[in-house]
């Protein structure tokens, strides 16, 4: 990956791809999860064009992957080259209430080299999940030390909340599978699914605002391009299952605009007991979504 890194953008993107349509070749479980999940949440395209998405997903997967050498290595200057931000006077706007921001923002596969070019321009306090191979660990959290304002797990709250009473930016990407204390079922693409809607209490327990990220990949190695939306109206409100269908609804809306760059091998719809189907058994029939 360090060697990758040393790669003319181009080139480097066009490895990506290489590396990821390789791996939709052999692991064929991912092949699985992102099919299902596809048909799950994009019923309305055919079958010929859920598989030109996936080829692309893929692809996509690859290019991430050497997105994140970037992310760990790359000089301020060439993120800053490659990447353009929209929308930052929402991010100072709400800065200036002072008490602090929750940057929400979704798993597409850009998710990595967003933080970095967030990073590069208005530092940020990034929640994580700590990856499971040491070495890649090692290399990750070195990265976000030297750049980011604070690194905080995804499971401590204290951290979060201490963050935000100090105004910081909190990076948040709470669309993933969550079937832990607080986990409600809360409709994605129509399909029901165990949800973290701790988001809304957070905002209630600090005063912050909360506001959307979106980013992805341009095409013709264009770079990158982040977009920073203004406060929606009434979020957060008492209601944390209507804030976070609210937030479904936005990651539903850039899916529609980007779906081969939603990260789509994560088993998304699970529930919270028994009866909730297995949707990614071998032979399971798949559903109409009710929305």
């Amino acid at each position: 990956m360090r060697c990758i890194e040393l790669l003319p953008y181009a080139l480097m993107l066009a490895v990506g791809r290489g590396i990821g349509w390789l791996t939709g070749c052999v692991v064929g479980k991912f092949q699985r999860t992102a099919r299902r999940n596809l048909e799950l949440c994009l019923p309305g395209l055919t079958g010929a064009q859920r598989e030109q998405v996936l080829r692309e997903h893929f692809e996509g997967l690859g290019m991430a992957l050497c997105e994140s050498s970037m992310s760990w290595w790359s000089s301020d200057e060439r993120i800053r080259s490659l990447s353009r931000i929209e929308g930052c006077e929402h991010l100072d706007a709400a800065r200036s209430h002072g008490r602090g921001i929750i940057l929400l923002t979704a798993h597409f596969t850009t998710l990595e080299i967003s933080a970095r070019i967030l990073n590069t321009n208005r530092p940020i306090c990034a929640l994580y999940k700590p990856l499971r191979n040491p070495v890649l660990a090692a290399a990750s959290n070195a990265s976000r030390e030297r750049r980011a304002r604070a690194a905080i797990r995804n499971d401590d709250i204290r951290a979060m909340v201490r963050a935000l009473r100090n105004n910081e930016i909190v990076w948040y990407a709470p669309d993933q599978c969550y079937r832990k204390k607080g986990a409600q079922m809360v409709p994605f693409f129509g399909v029901p699914a165990a949800t973290n809607t701790f988001t809304s209490r957070l905002a209630q327990m600090t005063g912050a605002t909360i506001l959307y990220l979106s980013h992805e990949r341009l095409p013709d190695s264009a770079g990158y391009r982040l977009v920073i939306h203004p406060p929606a109206s009434g979020i957060p409100s008492r209601d944390a299952v209507a804030d976070t269908v609210h937030f479904n609804s936005f990651i539903e809306a850039e899916v529609g605009r980007n779906p081969a760059q939603y990260w789509w091998i994560h088993r998304r719809f699970k529930g919270l007991d028994a009866t909730y189907p297995d949707y990614y058994r071998r032979g399971a029939a798949a559903v109409t979504p009710a929305g």
